[in-house]
């Protein structure tokens, strides 16, 4: 009986597919699965067809419905495995599947793809503009080298015509896997030895034979990472049927690099756009750190309880529910940790107030005193510079640094200041409560001389941490080799907070990594998300420099978005609702659904309407509810960790985003105005980021000044 392996690029599209398609691919594949060989190749229904001026003489394709067919790789050895790589209109099918060629990788035994047509149509083009280049980008390895190191003879030819690590770039899509990760690393200055050690001996299955094989059961068996091989009907449906959950913590090669390192001497930091799969690189590296030793005790964290709840889940499917491995790593918020550690160590429970609370203390503590500035600034002014800088008394506030606040301040009027929030903070002991970043910086000192709880310390979404949260972060683990693992994206930066890792003792120089391919979103959405960021500047996750989306692109392609404005709310609304059927009616599972906006109230609209039009609707408030049947609404700043197949953004008008009452006016603070602006625009830009396939934004009125010109 034949068996059926899944290979990644079929996970890629799968999710895609409109719902008739899906179910003609269950249905073909337990066909497939029930047929002797000898049926298989006579039976009419599935039409298993050679693919004429094929690259890889393997090429087959079979019939999934009148209008797409299935592309599968189908030995030639005698063994009894099949590979299905892809699904695509008829036509398309087979021209995809003519370009494609498969092969064993030499030094990883694994298989590995490449677009072998469009490789020879370029590398020529190359090697012309590489005759005149005064330097190669790889010529300081010899070939010798570069084979031992798993790089075929059509990749050793490109290889050869590239002058640096952008024309790298170019040819990536068209690459074997292994072979680009090794020349990535390479290109990055890393040693043959490095390379063979965190790229080929990783992936190199132990029991691997000696010399390479072709065998197509043995290769696909040796490449078990990113293929995966179906052994009876019960497990099919359960792959196919819920094929994002099975592969969602599937690590990519761009991340592999990064997860896997044998060990790094400090912290490191991973940036990159959203999709790129930071935390599933956070999550790999958990289990990496667990396999080194049996004592090795690990904090991953994140910023919110939904990002930690996930976090916790996905934890979980990579480490396959083992309870041991699960019992060394705490998988919590940051605040709750600090939380936590203070309560422990202290004997006592803080009572932290929430910023609607802390926003009246700052109100209370200006009128009762009649200070000459606004609660707003006197609030920014104790998280930036009193809190941010740990300044625990006036003479050290009087020497502070106030870089990043756009208003002076003498002597005098810091005095000022200075009472304002020692008032704040008496108000707070009156009450018997404190807040949560005074929590963090009690936690800190509490750790402080004490032997550190954990041997690492993993961060998702670390660019809105305060800086306060950092020093916890910090005392947690024993500075040295693999202390800290960091990752973050700045453009998705939606709180204030501004950080210098350095001067926290967290200095990640040599050990920063960007990820660029965006395995999640269509290439159309994040083209037009790119351009909500184009016209600004960020700043770079560790505090210093700026951060680029530069190269950042995705692989897979769809529909451009849905840019539409109304003339009244209630236009707007009632458009949203005939989106979501039609969303519906196509095929999409009202879960596969999100809502969001600014506010709550154009979410009461929007799930009144989508109920009363019989849609089940449920609101994410804190994290998504599983199981729970209905389109997901949720406002843009709880959007955060969450992707859907389609996502409606509303509401995106002129006074809404930004919001005005979120911005500091510029006369009062210039440089506090332009990063409250950024902070909105960023908070856009997750929004709509959270859609995998379908994006559409709208507004009624006048169009919010950060949206794209329409074209």
């Amino acid at each position: 009986m034949p068996r059926l392996a899944f290979a990644q690029s079929f996970w890629d599209g799968y999710d895609m597919l409109e719902k008739p398609v899906r179910a003609g691919v269950r249905k073909a594949m337990g066909k497939f699965q029930a047929l002797s060989a000898a049926e298989l190749n006579a039976d009419k229904g599935l039409h298993l067809e050679s693919v004429v001026n094929a690259r890889d003489a393997r090429m087959r394709t079979i019939r999934i419905t009148d209008f797409w067919r299935g592309v599968v790789l189908a030995p030639d050895d005698g063994s009894d495995v099949f590979l299905l790589v892809n699904v695509l209109p008829h036509d398309d099918a087979y021209t995809w599947a003519a370009k494609r060629l498969y092969s064993a990788n030499s030094a990883t035994r694994a298989l590995e793809v490449r677009d072998a047509a469009a490789l020879d149509a370029l590398t020529p083009l190359y090697e012309t503009a590489a005759a005149q280049a005064p330097t190669l980008l790889f010529a300081h390895v010899s070939d010798g080298t570069l084979r031992e190191l798993g790089i075929d003879d059509q990749v050793l030819r490109a290889a050869r015509s590239l002058v640096d690590k952008a024309q790298l770039e170019a040819f990536s899509t068209l690459l074997p896997e292994d072979q680009l990760e090794v020349l990535q690393y390479l290109a990055e200055g890393f040693g043959p030895d490095e390379v063979y050690r965190d790229v080929v001996a990783v992936r190199r299955p132990a029991d691997a034979p000696a010399e390479p094989v072709e065998d197509l059961a043995t290769v696909i068996a040796n490449t078990s990472a990113r293929i995966r091989l179906v052994t009876g009907p019960e497990e099919l449906a359960e792959v196919l049927e819920k094929p994002f959950d099975a592969w969602r913590v599937f690590l990519h090669p761009s991340q592999r690099r990064v997860a896997y390192r044998t060990s790094y001497a400090g912290p490191v930091q991973v940036t990159g756009g959203p999709g790129t799969g930071k935390t599933v690189a956070a999550l790999h590296r958990v289990k990496h750190l667990l396999g080194r030793g049996a004592d090795s005790r690990i904090l991953l964290t994140t910023y919110t309880n939904a990002l930690a709840a996930g976090l916790r889940d996905m934890l979980g499917l990579l480490l396959d529910g083992d309870e041991e491995l699960l019992s060394r790593v705490d998988v919590t918020t940051v605040d709750a940790y600090a939380n936590g550690v203070v309560r422990t160590r202290s004997g006592t429970a803080p009572r932290p107030i929430g910023d609607r609370e802390q926003r009246q203390l700052w109100e209370k503590a200006v009128k009762q005193l009649d200070l000459p500035f606004t609660s707003r600034f006197l609030a920014q002014e104790y998280r930036h510079i009193v809190l941010g800088q740990d300044i625990r008394d006036l003479d050290a506030y009087l020497g502070a640094s106030r870089r990043g606040r756009g208003t002076g301040m003498g002597p005098a009027r810091r005095r000022e200041a200075w009472s304002g929030v020692a008032r704040f903070e008496q108000l707070l002991r009156d009450r018997g409560e404190t807040t949560h970043l005074r929590v963090c910086a009690r936690a800190a000192e509490l750790l402080a001389g004490a032997p550190a709880p954990y041997t690492h310390v993993v961060v998702d979404e670390a660019q809105d941490l305060h800086p306060a949260q950092w020093r916890v972060l910090r005392a947690a683990a024993a500075p040295g080799p693999d202390d800290m693992f960091v990752t973050g994206d700045p453009h998705q930066r939606i709180y204030d907070s501004r950080v210098s890792l350095g001067s926290l003792g967290i200095a990640t120089v040599g050990r920063s990594h960007r990820l660029r391919v965006n395995y999640r979103s269509t290439e159309e959405i994040l083209a037009w998300s790119a351009r909500l960021l184009a016209p600004v500047t960020v700043g770079a996750l560790e505090g210093e420099g700026t951060d680029s989306l530069t190269g950042y692109r995705s692989l897979l392609h769809g529909r451009r978005p849905q840019v539409q404005g109304y003339g009244t709310r209630q236009e707007e609304t009632d458009a949203l609702v005939d989106r979501v059927q039609a969303l519906l009616a196509g095929g999409l599972a009202p879960h596969e659904i999100g809502v969001c906006a600014r506010f709550n109230l154009s979410l009461d609209a929007a799930e009144e309407k989508l109920r009363a039009s019989g849609v089940p609707a449920v609101r994410v408030k804190g994290q998504v509810i599983p199981g729970a049947p209905g389109v997901r609404l949720a406002t843009m700043h709880a959007m955060k960790g969450l992707e859907f197949r389609a996502v409606s953004v509303l509401g995106v008008g002129e006074g809404s985003v930004p919001f005005a009452r979120e911005v500091t006016p510029r006369e009062a603070d210039p440089l506090q105005h332009e990063a409250d602006l950024l902070r909105e625009r960023c908070l856009l830009f997750v929004a709509c980021t959270r859609a995998r396939e379908s994006l559409s934004v709208t507004w009624s009125g006048t169009p919010s000044p950060f949206l794209p010109p329409l074209t």
